[in-house]
């Protein structure tokens, strides 16, 4: 029966073929001639080339005065069981008159794990990814790394076959790492990443979207100084990152982060120009600033914060006159003193809190008097209006008594 796609048959072959050609790379393939590669936990053998058929031979492993436990020799080969770690070695056998027949650098290890993948366009043309491996295979490991691009439309199918499927191509400076040049911004891609050594491979696919991974790097030469006769003010420059093509259907806006350098907290600005003035700066107080980057239309991460400047504005000239005076008045008392005879006015040290406690006790010792001698005032006055009361009663009994003894007289002559 005829496959209905005669081209994935081929494909899966073809696939097929370089997984099992990965997994049983020949040992000269990974190092040095005579070195053979062993799976932890798996029995391993080893031949002995050299020997006849038939032939008794004698194994050895160099640096032990025996092999390791539980291995066995099996028509001139050498097993070992369930191999550990600590089996590695270097093993040789030999004739029975202890003739060096041949010698095997044994290296164990664990088959590769899916590995940990990451992707990243610093600029719209290029994105790189980096990847980990999951697992210590103790083991030389190699990585082969291609991409295709996804959701091709029939017309870019029959035009380019071949061009949407390439390398990503390593940068031996940068192990771990490998580049996608001349990707297409509002295109998606299929990442292969493939970790093999000499007992296997494993393999980890990654669709990345580019405005997904977009992230500048950092923006750079980034300047601070302060605004003359302007306290509170600091002029912040910078420029694009050398790495962002300047292209202008492709900008950047930015993030400003300061703060002063005894405060924790930062204070945020976002602008899309390549200067600010920060109007909240403490005067005279060393500001730290910082800024990063971002895709104009929000797309992906904003970038690392770039190094650090610092700058300090200018002092208020108010402040700085009145200061100016009260350090040149001290400076002329102390001028005028003599350097040797001590200050002939004792020290005042008093603090505030005690002068105000002497104040109230004073105007508290005042009310008291006042109170007394209101007191002591009310009381005279009181006195003398009794006694000047006294001295009146007599003169009107008089007055009465007079007056009754010429009535008689006035009603006789009636």
């Amino acid at each position: 029966m005829r496959s209905p796609i005669p081209g994935l048959g081929r494909v899966m072959v073809f696939l097929a073929a370089a997984l099992a050609s990965a997994s049983l790379a020949v040992p000269e393939d990974w190092g040095e001639e005579g070195v053979q590669y062993g799976q932890v936990g798996t029995d391993v053998t080893l031949s002995c080339t050299g020997a006849h058929a038939g032939s008794p031979v004698q194994w050895r492993r160099a640096g032990a005065a025996a092999l390791p436990e539980g291995s066995a020799i099996q028509q001139g080969a050498l097993v070992l069981p369930r191999a550990s770690l600590a089996t590695a070695g270097t093993y040789s056998c030999h004739d029975e008159d202890s003739g060096l027949l041949h010698a095997v650098s044994l290296r164990l290890g664990y088959l590769p794990g899916v590995p940990f993948v990451s992707c990243r366009a610093s600029d719209y043309e290029n994105f790189s990814c980096s990847w980990t491996s999951s697992v210590e295979t103790f083991l030389p490991t190699r990585y082969i790394t291609t991409y295709r691009k996804k959701s091709l439309t029939g017309e870019e199918k029959r035009r380019n076959k071949n061009r949407h499927v390439g390398p990503c191509l390593q940068d031996l400076s940068r192990p771990g790492t490998c580049t996608v040049h001349g990707s297409e911004f509002w295109s998606s891609y299929r990442l292969n990443i493939t970790e093999v050594n000499p007992l296997g491979s494993s393999f980890r696919l990654l669709d990345v979207t580019m405005q997904a991974i977009i992230k500048p790097d950092p923006p750079e030469g980034l300047v601070v100084e302060p605004i003359p006769l302007a306290p509170r003010r600091l002029h912040v420059s910078w420029k694009y990152p050398s790495s962002w093509p300047k292209e202008p259907h492709f900008q950047l806006r930015f993030r400003l982060q300061y703060r002063p350098i005894i405060h924790r907290s930062w204070s945020v600005v976002e602008t899309v120009n390549l200067s600010e003035v920060i109007t909240d700066a403490f005067a005279g107080l060393e500001h730290v600033v910082q800024v990063s980057a971002k895709d104009f239309l929000d797309a992906g991460n904003w970038s690392e914060w770039s190094a650090e400047a610092r700058a300090t504005p200018v002092r208020d000239p108010a402040t700085m006159a009145s200061e100016e005076t009260t350090t040149n008045a001290s400076l002329e008392s102390l001028a005028e003193e003599p350097s040797q005879a001590p200050n002939p006015e004792p020290i005042n040290r008093s603090d505030p809190l005690e002068k105000m406690a002497i104040l109230v006790s004073l105007g508290i010792f005042a009310f008291f008097i006042l109170a007394a001698v209101l007191v002591v005032t009310i009381l005279i006055w009181l006195r003398v209006r009794k006694h000047s009361k006294d001295e009146t009663k007599p003169h009107n009994f008089l007055v009465a008594a007079t007056h009754l003894k010429a009535l008689p007289s006035e009603l006789g002559c009636r």
